[in-house]
């Protein structure tokens, strides 16, 4: 049995008194819910943590930009996870009020000033991204005698679903002269990069290890790590990717293949660790055709779904014979931009009133979440059920 918390996306979480079941059929049944569910799966997420970081040749990072839930966190900490790749001050708070010894890495390429300093003075974070001059200046000037900078290397345009080349990174000629300047001042010094979100290529880290190792060459001085950064893919119901094994070997044999085995390595994995861990349970408010007009959107956990285009797992919570027909659905907002193609595949038969469970939102389905409209509100629980969809290599085992 476990209990479940209501909150807005911006405001604390209420929880209620009652006692539930943890399975989503008989949950459901209970609650009768007229708001999202959230359905979280800290078993699948632990075990997705002790997957990869017995697959991934290196130490592991997880981005907590992904999932900053703090029974996610939990189950990733359970795992087997200490340290944290964090983008914003906030997110270097939570961590830090949650465990007083994990390693936090501020891995955002542009911070305020005072960002910095509460991280490196007040929470102990030593290891900082860069990717510019201007960025290392303030660095220097905000903290102080141990500091680890990590310098991030600029992509070409790739193949991944959300590509990442357009907003950070230095290019290789200014990314020599940055670790260059930075050498001096670092107790550690990284060369990082990402291949993007969602990479279905494992080559992908092999061609920017390959560029980072001629950057380190040109640089002439001592690099202490390689960060090849997150993108490990997942499953969607039109995407099987290659086994994590597979991206794992692509890296080792690069860093060989480069004589990169002395540094240290790192990855920041965020989908790839807690995608399976969370589905949501929508209600159905009103069918017109092939059309769904449910109670969440891409204002809310479905985001992935709008303009990206992503396919989610789905369920009727009820029994159906009925033939499966494509669905599309309309989210709650009166915005008409709050549209998911899908296809979802669901009975012919589904109608007003009747709950979908959808998976594979763990992965930023509620960090995304706003208060447009005022359609804010959500229930979180813990469940046990086993995920709607695994992704080759983090398969279930009795340790979770």
């Amino acid at each position: 049995m476990t209990d479940i918390r209501f909150r807005g996306a911006v405001s604390g979480p209420r929880r209620t008194a009652e006692k539930l079941p943890r399975s989503v059929d008989a949950l459901i049944a209970r609650l009768r819910p007229e708001e999202p569910v959230h359905c979280l799966r800290p078993a699948v997420m632990e075990n997705a943590a002790r997957s990869f970081l017995a697959a991934f040749p290196g130490e592991t990072l997880y981005a907590v930009k992904c999932n900053p839930e703090p029974a996610v966190l939990r189950a990733l900490w359970r795992g087997g996870v200490r340290r944290f790749d964090c983008a914003s001050i906030g997110e270097v708070r939570l961590v830090r009020s949650m465990f007083a010894d994990a390693a936090i890495h501020f891995m955002h390429p542009v911070k305020p000033r005072g960002a910095i300093r509460e991280a490196w003075q007040r929470h102990g974070v030593r290891d900082f991204v860069l990717d510019s001059a201007e960025e290392l200046a303030k660095l220097l000037e905000e903290t102080g005698e141990g500091r680890g900078l990590v310098v991030r290397l600029a992509l070409p345009k790739g193949g991944a679903m959300y590509d990442l080349s357009g907003k950070f990174g230095a290019q290789p000629a200014n990314a020599v002269a940055l670790l260059r300047t930075a050498r001096p001042h670092a107790a550690m010094l990284g060369v990082s990069f990402h291949v993007g979100s969602q990479c279905l290529e494992p080559a992908a880290y092999a061609r920017a290890i390959a560029l980072a190792a001629s950057v380190i060459r040109e640089a002439g001085v001592a690099v202490d790590l390689l960060d090849v950064g997150g993108g490990f893919p997942v499953a969607y119901p039109d995407i099987v990717p290659a086994p994590l094994a597979d991206f794992c070997g692509a890296i080792a044999d690069a860093v060989k293949a480069n004589r990169l085995q002395g540094l240290a390595l790192w990855a920041e994995p965020g989908r790839a660790l807690v995608a399976a861990g969370t589905s949501v349970v929508l209600q159905v408010q009103h069918r017109r055709g092939l059309e769904l007009f449910v109670n969440d959107g891409v204002y809310g956990a479905l985001s992935d779904a709008g303009a990206p285009g992503f396919r989610f797992p789905v369920r009727l919570l009820r029994d159906s014979s009925a033939t499966e027909l494509p669905f599309a659905f309309f989210g709650p907002t009166c915005d008409s931009a709050d549209r998911m193609a899908g296809p979802f595949l669901l009975p012919a038969d589904v109608a007003e009133g009747d709950w979908i469970e959808v998976g594979q939102l763990g992965a930023y389905g509620a960090s995304l979440r706003t208060a447009f409209n005022g359609f804010d509100k959500a229930g979180i629980v813990e469940v046990a059920d086993a995920p709607l969809l695994m992704t080759p290599g983090y398969e279930m085992t009795k340790a979770a």
